[in-house]
């Protein structure tokens, strides 16, 4: 998401997503276009006695339209600060908080496997919500009636936040409530299990969601179920990986020095795309004297006309800005990087710096394949990883 920091909370930076800007004049046209219904279904809720004749007339309804709009928003933010605090609590640093089309998202810098403190992370939000509604609705009796159109919005705002609340706390993982439902699972089996057990229903819950939004023709809940199946399938596999990965290190996984094949800055072309031929190699560290100085690839290669192979050099079209990992760090983290840097391996350091073997996507996921098949992902947290 392309998005730009407007200010900070409790030290967490809020950011607006571009898709923000874009449906907050929806909403506020919807509402501002609906303000008649929506003062019927407030006084047959809540007796409230609104005049829907001076609400709806002018440039009444859009001013009512941008202010509750602003407001339900605001109630999304108070709503992930709920996550974030205690997420914070926990130990659990918050990267920020981001607005966007289809509400809020908070993004943790670790995902909780403890499954008490995942379950009070994911209620926070909802509570505050109720809150909020509750606060909202016991402020309608402290303000004249005189003001109707204060009284539309808090009212409007007081129902909206126990909306937000319900519909967050239904079990559409990663939703709100479909990590309350993970985090109640991981209480007798193991988190990567229950991990994936939420997103089937989380993935369930989106098709009931988005064919309920297609029949109704809502293309927000229709974008709402599939952001949800996304997520759901996206987080199920990181959440897999994670346990298979537990432990395990990238020196256990990498090609070691001794069986790595390196180039000179200064081999041709031609004799590198020879070499990938026979050894059938894509990519490759180039090393002078010890050194790595660069990255040179089957498509770095490719970019080098036929004809001009025999003379160029592989220093005029490897890379020089080389993604490195040390040897001890954790194999996921090299996935990672690899998949966050759109690179296919990454030359593996030691503590001096010196290049000690590489290691590559499919490297990574051979291992994955060796250890699920093994059980591995599927063992049971350590007593020190349970609560009780």
């Amino acid at each position: 998401m392309r998005s730009f920091r407007i200010g900070s909370a409790f030290g967490i930076p809020i950011k607006l997503d571009l898709t923000f800007l874009l449906i907050l004049p929806v909403f506020a046209w919807l509402i501002g276009t609906q303000v008649g219904l929506w003062v019927e279904t407030l006084n047959q809720l809540w007796g409230l006695g609104l005049t829907a004749e001076p609400l709806s007339s002018g440039m009444m309804p859009w001013v009512l339209g941008a202010a509750a709009a602003i407001g339900l928003f605001a109630g999304v933010v108070l709503h992930e600060l709920g996550h974030s605090v205690v997420a914070m609590r926990f130990g659990f640093p918050i990267d920020s908080i981001t607005l966007w089309i289809f509400g809020g998202i908070a993004r943790l810098t670790d995902q909780p496997e403890n499954w008490l403190e995942e379950l009070l992370i994911a209620v926070a939000g909802p509570v505050v919500s109720i809150v909020l509604g509750v606060i909202s609705y016991l402020a309608l009796f402290a303000i004249p009636v005189q003001l109707e159109a204060v009284r539309f919005v808090v009212a409007y705002l007081a129902l909206m936040n126990l909306v937000l609340a319900a519909f967050n706390l239904l079990p559409g993982f990663p939703m709100d409530g479909g990590r309350v439902l993970r985090a109640l699972l991981a209480r007798t089996r193991p988190f990567a299990e229950a991990t994936q057990t939420a997103a089937e229903v989380g993935k369930l819950f989106a098709i009931l969601l988005g064919l309920f939004g297609l029949l109704g023709g809502n293309i927000i809940l229709i974008g709402i179920a599939f952001f949800i199946y996304i997520g759901a399938t996206g987080e199920a596999q990181q959440t897999v990986l994670s346990a298979a990965f537990r432990g395990v290190r990238v020196r256990d996984v990498m090609t070691p020095e001794e069986d790595l094949q390196t180039v000179s800055s200064d081999t041709p072309i031609a004799d590198l795309l020879e070499m990938m031929f026979k050894q059938r190699h894509t990519g490759y560290p180039v090393v002078d004297n010890g050194e790595l100085v660069g990255m040179i690839t089957l498509d770095d290669a490719r970019s080098v006309r036929p004809v001009e192979r025999d003379a160029y050099r592989v220093q005029e079209v490897m890379s020089t800005d080389v993604k490195t990992i040390p040897a001890d760090s954790d194999a996921l983290e090299a996935l990672e990087t690899i998949q966050q840097n759109g690179i296919g391996r990454l030359p593996v350091i030691d503590v001096d710096g010196n290049v000690t073997g590489i290691i590559s996507r499919t490297d990574l996921m051979t291992a994955f394949d060796i250890i699920k098949s093994s059980g591995r992902s599927e063992e049971e947290m350590t007593p020190s990883e349970q609560p009780f």
